[in-house]
């Protein structure tokens, strides 16, 4: 008989499947960031820009991004934050991809055009073959200057490429194990020679026909591969959240879901949403960069603090580094910890490292702990397995910039980095009801 405990009510299949939109709009960390801006700017969010002066005031509600994949957005408190701090959540608009290198078009054999595409963070690689699959990210455009091009979207309106399999006939060890050449056995099909696709500047005529604007205007484009299939609430009860890209727009979203309904209260509250989390954090638009700094610091500066109040507030506040864990796995129960094993549906997890791989210590634990109670919501614990060396994430990055409490926590996933994730209806209601909690305190 099935746990009656872990049927999903009705709100959170709805939150569930408000997650599910929200990542059908979002194929890209642009695309993400615009979702973010879309759910937050009619509710009194104002865009500040990194080149103007700030002018900002208790109780007001404000965005700025950067290179258009990373976002921060800011309820100020209404007490100064050196008295009550900055209460942040990190998270990543970011997923494991490939992505289109310069000069893409490959014909093959005189018949075929595939794509020329480079890994991006780590995908479990078969995972995308034999899929319906679409492009989507950004196109630069000429601008009133060279410094100053302009930027536009751009999403498959359908499917668009696939990756071919290999038939079981020409490759009889298939099923033994086989890996797969990044260069060789994971570029995408994109159609036959004979039907346009003949010429080198066929995908920039693509973009032109689509976006409407002359192919002498495009000058670049940051384009990602996403798996065109919409996610789905899947199970006997409606238990699991099967989609592309849970890690991490799940986080992005319930962090969105939570800043949208804080009013103004004593502490400053933040939504950061971090860019290349999987490829190690270190560009500008990362974790590893100065940007969350470098925001907290113009806060002070546009409150009229100095640098040494600008420490006090630092010491005042509390990071949680929003980032997925694994669920313990119906067919590979070995692979986890003997004692502390996740499950999907059982709430958040607190993340733990002895090597530091996450923030997490006694005394952060011990708070989120505390914000779980009040939301009412129940608390797992990951670790990994002694002999496995698991993953990391923003927190210990962005703590090496900031002088700052923290604790890395998530929703369990099955399947994490396939094109594929698994994770749990319950869950995603109940984390973003704490970080409703977090933003409120």
């Amino acid at each position: 008989m099935l746990n009656s405990s872990f049927q999903a009510s009705q709100e959170e299949i709805k939150h569930a499947e408000d997650l599910l939109q929200f990542i059908k709009t979002s194929p890209s960390p642009f695309h993400a960031v615009q979702s973010v801006k879309e759910h937050l700017g009619p509710l009194g969010f104002k865009e500040l820009k990194f080149e103007d002066k700030w002018v900002i005031l208790p109780k007001g509600k404000y965005i700025v991004s950067r290179n258009g994949s990373a976002l921060i957005a800011i309820v100020l408190g209404e007490s100064s934050p050196e008295k009550a701090g900055f209460h942040i959540l990190g998270t990543h608009t970011d997923s494991p991809t490939f992505r289109l290198k310069p000069s893409p078009i490959i014909p093959v054999e005189g018949k075929y055009v595939k794509l020329n595409v480079e890994t991006y963070g780590g995908p479990i690689l078969n995972t995308w073959l034999d899929r319906p699959l679409a492009l989507a990210g950004r196109v630069v455009l000429k601008g009133r200057s060279p410094y100053h091009p302009q930027s536009v979207l751009f999403q498959s309106p359908s499917p668009l490429l696939t990756i071919p399999n290999l038939a079981i006939h020409l490759n009889h060890k298939v099923n033994e194990g086989f890996e797969l050449n990044k260069q060789k056995d994971l570029l995408p099909l994109l159609g036959m020679l004979g039907e346009g696709l003949e010429k080198e500047n066929v995908l920039v005529n693509h973009f032109s026909e689509l976006l409407q604007v002359a192919p002498e205007e495009i000058i670049d484009f940051d384009m990602v591969l996403f798996e065109y299939e919409n996610g789905s609430i899947i199970g006997l009860n409606q238990d699991f959240i099967s989609s592309s890209r849970l890690d991490d727009l799940a986080m992005v979203q319930a962090g969105t879901w939570a800043l949208a309904q804080t009013e103004s209260n004593q502490v400053t509250s933040i939504l950061a949403c971090f860019d290349n989390e999987e490829v190690g954090s270190t560009s500008k638009q990362g974790a590893a960069s100065p940007l969350l700094a470098s925001v907290l610091e113009r806060i002070m500066l546009a409150l009229g603090k100095n640098r040494e109040e600008y420490y006090q507030a630092l010491a005042q506040s509390f990071m949680i580094s929003a980032d997925m864990a694994h669920a313990l796995h119906p067919n590979a129960v070995e692979k986890h910890d003997p004692v502390n094993k996740p499950v999907l549906n059982g709430g958040p997890v607190i993340k733990l490292s002895a090597n530091q791989s996450y923030t997490s210590d006694a005394e952060s634990t011990a708070i989120f702990r505390g914000i779980c109670e009040e939301a009412q919501v129940p608390v797992q614990i990951f670790v990994n397995r002694s002999d496995e060396r698991g993953g990391s994430t923003i927190g210990p990055i962005s703590t090496t910039h900031l002088d700052i409490r923290s604790v890395d926590v998530g929703n369990s996933l099955l399947g994490m980095h396939s094109i594929r994730e698994l994770g749990g209806v319950k869950d995603h209601l109940a984390m973003s009801k704490v970080f409703k909690q977090f933003f409120m305190d």
